[in-house]
């Protein structure tokens, strides 16, 4: 399963280049494994976890994340928003 969420963009500096960034969110479903931040390749990553959906709101920072958590969340139900 692979849907679709939406994309956050948005711009920031780098020494003195300004950098615009897409960022796609699709949900997926997990079959096993386990999360890290060890081989994240910019460094961008703080910390990683599995959350159950109805929390993830109380962890998540801006207010774009927490439309994309919300979309989710829509879709699980069955809402196509």
């Amino acid at each position: 399963m692979l849907i679709e969420l939406g994309t956050i963009d948005y711009w920031f500096a780098a020494g003195d280049r300004r950098i615009h960034k897409f960022v796609h969110h699709y949900l997926l479903e997990a079959t096993g494994g386990y999360l890290t931040i060890e081989k994240d390749p910019d460094h961008e990553a703080i910390d990683v976890a599995w959350l159950p959906l109805d929390e993830a709101h109380r962890h998540l920072t801006f207010p774009n994340e927490r439309r994309i958590a919300r979309l989710a969340w829509q879709r699980l139900a069955g809402d196509a928003g």
